[in-house]
């Protein structure tokens, strides 16, 4: 994305998939933009968590390890875009939704697959 203008567009698919090179200044779709501070704190808290129940959730099932490296890694990539350029770089555009990038996807995941772990813990794991 670094020969893209900000705003720019490549056509990988008419009207279906482009390339769009926006700087996201919120969270997931736009919401809370200007709001640099507070998602950095929140991507530290989030970390520290994960850090701190990393015995537990390096010994939980697949959904639960999978699901926390995918957030994990999802809140570290685009912490440091909001660290290092005051917003997230996001670029794939499907034209009717919202523009985002890999890291969005990684969160998403992984926010799915941990309600999934937690939705299917049975009486005995609480």
């Amino acid at each position: 994305m670094n020969h893209f203008m900000l705003g720019e567009s490549l056509v990988v698919i008419p009207n279906v998939f482009h390339l769009t090179y926006i700087i996201n200044r919120g969270a997931a779709f736009g919401m809370l933009a200007n709001q640099r501070w507070f998602f950095l704190l929140v991507a530290v808290i989030l970390l520290g968590a994960c850090a701190y129940y990393w015995k537990r959730l390096s010994k939980g099932p697949w959904t639960l390890q999978i699901g926390s490296a995918l957030l994990v890694s999802g809140a570290i990539g685009n912490g440091i875009d909001r660290y290092m350029i005051h917003g997230v770089v996001d670029f794939f555009d499907f034209r009717i939704w919202p523009i985002f990038n890999v890291a969005d996807i990684g969160i998403c995941v992984g926010v799915a697959l941990v309600v999934y772990y937690l939705f299917t813990l049975k009486d005995d794991d609480k």
